[in-house]
């Protein structure tokens, strides 16, 4: 594979430009760029590491078979994003009569989520994600999917409508729905009521009820500058297909 900064300052659209047009390493590239989010959402989304995993793998196989069909009516992220959410709640649909168990290396988990967090923050949002993760798992996977979006990931409801391809109002609806759910489940993680601040204008996006307590900052387009690579699958990406 080519250097990293072989492709510094070249869009993703124009990586996945190049990919179409043959070059081998552009979309090695766009996978570096976005992998840790996409695992990020998957792993929210479905609660177990390699189911999670396996979504990733089967999103960036299926975005590298259908680079050509890209036609830059939204962001490359946006793009990745729906087909790894689309992928997420396809297994989970396939797993529904099974259940999952929660994600047990906790500490594993925080370092992927929040790279960038100090060893003592971890400490104590540990038992919070453990807690977190097995009070969203008891939600049906659309308003999961939902909630890890806005809540969790930051979007805004315009930009998590269109990653999965629903109106707005209905991403408000089951923020609504899953938040009534999970309120009985998370209220003692806040005993004292209180609300994390928010970026301003975050009210607009979000419907009345209490929200996912969120575990990081809005994410959006641009490579991080460190972040893990958890699995094997979602180290290759699709570029092996």
């Amino acid at each position: 594979m080519a250097d990293d900064t072989a492709y510094s300052g070249i869009s993703d659209q124009d990586l996945l430009a190049r990919h179409v047009e043959g070059d081998p390493d552009a979309f090695g590239e766009v996978v570096r760029r976005h992998r840790d989010r996409l695992w990020a959402v998957a792993l929210r989304t479905l609660g177990d590491r390699e189911e999670a995993a396996d979504a990733v793998q089967d999103a960036l196989v299926s975005a590298y078979r259908a680079a050509h069909t890209f036609r830059g009516q939204a962001a490359v992220t946006t793009w990745l994003h729906r087909i790894t959410v689309n992928a997420c709640l396809d297994r989970a649909r396939k797993a529904a009569s099974r259940k999952t168990s929660p994600v047990d290396d906790t500490e594993r988990l925080e370092q992927l989520l929040e790279p960038h967090e100090s060893a003592s923050a971890l400490a104590e949002r540990n038992d919070l994600h453990r807690q977190l993760l097995a009070a969203l798992s008891t939600l049906p996977a659309d308003q999961r999917a939902a909630l890890v979006l806005v809540d969790m990931q930051g979007y805004p409801v315009a930009e998590a409508a269109r990653i999965l391809d629903v109106p707005s109002g209905t991403i408000k609806s089951r923020c609504a729905r899953g938040r009534a759910r999970l309120l009985p489940l998370l209220t003692h993680l806040r005993p004292d009521g209180s609300e994390k601040k928010r970026e301003p204008g975050a009210e607009r996006n979000r419907t009345q009820g209490a929200s996912v307590p969120p575990a990081a900052g809005p994410q959006r387009a641009g490579p991080p500058e460190t972040g893990p690579s958890d699995s094997a699958a979602v180290k290759g990406g699709g570029g092996r297909a």
